[in-house]
């Protein structure tokens, strides 16, 4: 079944093309562990709520944006397989990570449904 790895994260807005760059130099490496899919969007429209949101969810500061992005496996073995490899792998050491990493967030999740056009 598919498996969906999804990420938020806050990026400085000055910071886009370098999170983009970073996006793409990580989709051969995802791939090569069995990816299936990589998707990245930059917020737009990411209202600040007043009990939940996703900017309180990153705390979000002055100038950053809200990324979220996915990563699609076949399943959850691959995923799991891929994220405890890179750990090891230099070609995911030695990316540029244009993000504060203490404040992304990630999650594992099973497909519950998905309509496709």
């Amino acid at each position: 079944m598919t498996y969906v790895t999804g990420f938020l994260t806050p990026v400085k807005t000055e910071d886009k093309a370098r999170y983009v760059k970073s996006a793409e130099a990580s989709w051969p490496l995802f791939q090569k562990y069995g990816a299936l899919s990589q998707v990245e969007t930059w917020g737009e429209d990411v209202p600040d709520g007043k009990l939940t949101s996703f900017p309180m969810a990153v705390k979000l500061q002055e100038g950053e944006v809200v990324v979220f992005s996915w990563v699609t496996w076949p399943d959850r073995a691959t995923a799991d397989a891929c994220f405890g490899k890179m750990q090891d792998d230099p070609d995911f050491a030695n990316m540029d990570m244009p993000f504060d990493g203490k404040r992304m967030m990630w999650g594992g999740f099973s497909v519950a449904f998905e309509g496709k056009a």
